[in-house]
């Protein structure tokens, strides 16, 4: 099957049951497609966990759902070796971060130290346990959810974390008519599984052959530098930035039936992008001052090529 239809068949199958947000659809498919996590950050009942079972459902790939709550271990996530009585040897017990598709729900309500647990396995796909590596699916995918930070109970993710995520973007509520629509579309309809292993593999190859000119590539390098040096930040972009936002932008472009990569598709996607690596100074984010700010600045002072 061609890329391109896959990717139409998959929007066709999440819209399904997700009305009303065909740009954060777009947006979690150019992450998936381009290798990259994505970080949900949304009020409670947006259906930030529904989009995620369905594309799973839609991709026919194993599921699993971490809550995180104050009280939970990098153990519950990783998994633990236990001691076998009869054959005197210790036996690992998977965690459910052993999947394809990985819904953590909630990521900032768990210690720093149980969050820090995805971090190689987002960045490697492997995860060590008792000195010993242990490879994730090729396939392994993460959807985090998050409450805004103001909520009560909650603990910021670390930098490091932050740079870990593809993306970070939101759902929001949709408009009445739509809000109806939802009502009327019982979550217990079975999606049909539209895409196997080796259409996801060429979908992902073929956004790799998208091509991208080298002035663009100097456009995407000068916008995520600009981060560096912008007022109120306190430490910028790093290049991990700079090869994600190339990637999403070819997975734009293949989603557009384009061959190639055009500044629309850098544009469109900078800001969910970069933004949430961006530090701010504590005193410019009082003032009310946030990364999206920034990278709209951005935006509007570099031009882009033509």
């Amino acid at each position: 099957m061609h890329a391109f239809t896959t990717y139409q068949n998959l929007t066709t199958e999440l819209e399904k049951i997700i009305t009303g947000q065909s740009r954060a659809i777009r947006k979690l498919l150019a992450a998936f497609a381009s290798g990259g996590h994505v970080l949900l950050e949304d009020l409670p009942g947006t259906g930030k966990t529904t989009l995620a079972k369905a594309l799973a459902q839609s991709l026919q790939m194993d599921f699993q759902r971490i809550q995180f709550t104050p009280d939970l271990l990098p153990s519950d996530i990783l998994g633990v070796s236990i001691f076998d009585q009869r054959s005197q040897n210790f036996s690992f017990h998977q965690g459910p971060i052993f999947t394809e598709i990985l819904l953590v729900d909630e990521i900032n309500r768990a210690s720093p130290r149980t969050q820090s647990a995805l971090l190689e396995a987002m960045g490697e796909k492997q995860v060590s346990i008792d000195g010993k590596r242990h490879s994730l699916s090729e396939s392994f995918f993460v959807i985090a959810t998050q409450n805004p930070i103001e909520f009560h109970g909650t603990y910021p993710l670390p930098e490091a974390q932050m740079d870990r995520f593809a993306m970070r973007f939101s759902l929001g509520y949709v408009s009445a008519e739509e809000e109806v629509a939802i009502l009327s579309v019982q979550e217990t309809n079975t999606l049909e599984a539209v895409a196997n292993q080796e259409e996801i593999h060429t979908l992902k190859q073929a956004v790799q052959a998208i091509r991208i000119s080298d002035e663009l590539k100097r456009y995407i390098v000068d916008l995520v530098s600009a981060t560096r040096t912008a007022t109120g930040v306190q430490m910028g972009a790093s290049p991990r930035a700079s090869l994600t936002l190339m990637k999403a932008a070819q997975a734009l472009a293949l989603f557009d039936e384009i061959a190639y990569v055009t500044p629309e598709h850098i544009q469109e996607i900078a800001v969910p992008v970069i933004a949430h690596r961006l530090k701010i100074d504590s005193q410019a984010y009082f003032s009310g001052l946030s990364g999206e700010n920034v990278v709209e600045e951005i935006l509007r002072e570099i031009d882009a090529p033509i």
